[in-house]
């Protein structure tokens, strides 16, 4: 990417780690959000339903209990023990309160504190008026409870919903509850037409009204056979004592009332319908709860001989129905008992649960879904800078070296794979240091060296040119010197050049190593003498031969005639150099070469440094015991060019050991290598 000198080029967010980190956080955090939300809705709105079926069910039975208890009773004394029974089949806390909300029972514990009640009653118990709280609906259809914010409507006695403007319980009966003995008379009477219509194959059984009055259930829907039917049943039609009392009663209060209200008298049947008069007229009936017909049939198979209740059409049809209505409230006051509030709650005093999905919820839930995702981009921005600022620092430093900038060190700061990256970075930055300054220090050797011979050459040409020095043969033999000097430095640069390049060709052929010592000692014999040095090879007889190698001889003579020529250098006359193989590892697969002299040796802190170019020990570069510097490199690429490795050891004012490991040759001898 082009820039300015300098100027350090920052990826956009989008294309950088740590965008990309941030975008893979948040939506792993969105993912799991939005599972985690979805499995929780899954797996518990099932549980949820059931158990506010479960509670409202439970609910239902309380009210129902409860309005059977008012309607059968005139007062509420007694009541402890069914709230009780109630309060343990439910798991709930059933409290029954006056209007004025005195405790009439509560099944909380007496020793222990009450909690408060709620603000608004669960439902009011008022078997004249079956009705829910305020919200929940209206009628006789609507009698129910309230459970959190959902209303459940409470059946009757006979276990179904009563239509009509009337709200009266059908169990409260009051004055027409028949005493024991009409009771056993009718229900005689009862059981002989249930075995007269048995007989003429007509299935019907007895039920009992809430008063005790017995009717005839007929089962099927075949009113042809029911009017051919010679069963009479006029003795369940024909009203009781009790009732025509009962009924007489009612008639006043509902002809008072009708009087009230301008209009003429009416005469009330046992089932409540009215004549207006003295022939009867088809019934118009009240459609509020009443005392049964002696026999029922499914609605679509009643006989002609019950018709079933029309409408009230005209207004004195309502008026009537109405004084009807406020008649029976009036006369069954006395027998049941007064309205109460009901309250239905969790034994702890809060309201039944339920699950409602309100816009607090929902904030809530928005809310803690933000809150994770926040988290986790937090999280993900603190990893992400964490793991970014150290790769920021290498790049930096990296720029800076392509810059020709001085290599800097970055701060490792964990053990960690981008710490090791770190550590690897400085060691690459250091050893690159190291490089160029021996790239360096080997160009001005390199010049320094040159400039020797070729000073000294041109100065005897120049002194010649001037008549100075003659052309004579000492005068040839000096120029030859240092041209043979030169030539030898130059080779040597060569031979670096292509061992660094690895265009170092090598010609291998099997090799003897007794008989290649044997020549490098023979070559350097007359160097060891003229330096009075003694040179022999270590090879007694009787050892083991030393097992043959797969080298280049000549190449390999040049590693070892080094290696012996720099040791008669450093060695004072007296001295002696020795060489010596033999054979280690399994099966003899490596042959060591030691080179060991009696020399000055090496000081420990310039052992790492000796086979480094242009190294010598002596730094004033003294040509007639220091050489080129380039001798012992060149016998470490060389030996590494036949796979082997150099060492040295060395003792200051004892000697020093030069020792080379050549792998054996094997079965087969390898060919050209480069």
């Amino acid at each position: 990417m082009p820039r300015r000198a300098g100027q350090r080029l920052r990826l956009p967010l989008r294309k950088s780690l740590l965008g990309r980190l941030l975008a893979v956080s948040a939506l792993v955090a969105a993912c799991s959000v939005a599972a985690t939300a979805w499995l929780a809705v899954q797996t518990t709105s099932g549980a949820i339903e059931q158990e506010q079926g479960r509670n409202l069910a439970a609910d239902t039975r309380v009210l129902d209990s409860l309005l059977a208890y008012a309607a059968e009773h005139p007062g509420w004394d007694g009541v402890g023990a069914t709230v009780d029974e109630l309060a343990e089949t439910s798991g709930r806390r059933i409290t029954l309160t006056t209007q004025s909300r005195e405790i009439i029972a509560d099944s909380a514990d007496a020793p222990t504190p009450a909690p408060a009640l709620p603000p608004q009653a669960s439902a009011v118990v008022d078997p004249l008026s079956v009705t829910t709280v305020p919200g929940g609906g209206t009628g006789a259809d609507a009698r129910s409870v309230t459970s959190g914010s959902v209303t459940i409507a409470a059946p009757g006695a006979d276990g179904v919903q009563h239509s009509g403007s009337d709200r009266i319980d059908p169990r409260a009966v009051g004055p027409f509850r028949l005493p024991g003995s009409e009771r056993a008379a009718l229900r005689r009477a009862a059981e002989e037409a249930v075995q007269c219509l048995g007989r003429s194959g007509i299935a019907s059984d007895v039920v009992e009204a809430a008063s005790g009055r017995p009717r005839i259930q007929v089962v099927g829907n075949d009113p042809d056979r029911l009017r051919e039917s010679r069963c009479s049943t006029d003795a369940l039609d024909t009203p009781t004592r009790t009732e025509e009392k009962a009924l007489g009663a009612l008639n006043e209060l509902v002809d008072a009332c009708l009087d009230r209200q301008g209009r003429e008298g009416v005469r009330l049947d046992l089932d409540l319908s009215w004549n207006t008069a003295a022939e009867p007229v088809p019934a118009t009936a009240v459609p509020v709860p009443a005392p049964e017909p002696s026999i029922s049939v499914p609605q679509e198979a009643r006989p002609t001989a019950y018709p079933t209740p029309s409408p009230l059409d005209s207004a004195v049809d309502r008026d009537i129905a109405s004084c009807v209505g406020i008649a029976r409230q009036e006369q069954l006051s006395s027998y049941v008992a007064s309205p109460a509030l009901l309250f239905i709650g969790d034994p702890g005093g809060g309201a039944v649960p339920g699950f409602e999905l309100s816009p607090a919820n929902t904030a809530k839930i928005i809310g803690v879904a933000a809150l994770v995702l926040a988290l986790t981009v937090g999280a993900s921005v603190l990893a992400g800078v964490r793991l970014v600022r150290p790769l920021h620092a290498l790049t930096g430093a990296a720029q800076r070296m392509r810059d020709g900038e001085e290599p800097s060190q970055v701060v490792v700061a964990a053990d960690n794979e981008i710490g090791r990256l770190a550590a690897a970075f400085n060691d690459m930055s250091a050893h690159r240091s190291r490089l160029e300054e021996q790239r360096k220090v080997m160009v001005s050797d390199v010049a320094h060296e040159l400039r020797t011979p070729l000073s000294n050459i041109r100065g005897w040409l120049e002194g010649a040119q001037d008549g100075i020095a003659e052309a004579d043969a000492t005068f040839v033999s000096s120029l030859l010197e240092e041209a043979v000097q030169l030539q030898h430095i130059i080779d040597d640069l060569q031979d670096l050049s292509a061992a660094d390049a690895g265009a170092l060709r090598l010609h291998p052929e099997p090799v003897r190593i007794e008989e290649l010592l044997a020549q490098v000692a023979a070559a350097h014999q007359a160097q060891a003498d003229a330096s009075r040095v003694g040179l022999t090879t270590d090879l007694p007889a009787g050892r083991e031969p030393v097992p043959a190698l797969d080298a280049d001889p000549v190449r390999l003579r040049q590693a070892i005639g080094n290696l012996v020529s720099n040791a008669v250098r450093h060695t004072p006359a007296g001295g002696r150099v020795t060489l010596r193989a033999y054979a280690t590892g399994d099966a003899g697969a490596e042959v060591v070469v030691e080179v060991a002299d009696t020399g000055s040796g090496i000081a420990p802190e310039d052992l790492p440094h000796v086979f480094e170019r242009f190294w010598r020990a002596e730094k004033s570069r003294n040509r007639r015991t220091g050489g080129s510097g380039l001798g012992l490199a060149i016998v470490r690429k060389l030996v590494e060019a036949h796979g082997g490795t150099t060492a040295v050891a060395s003792t200051v004012g004892q000697g020093s050991v030069f020792t080379l490991r050549l792998p054996a040759a094997g079965p087969d001898p390898i060919g050209t290598a480069v």
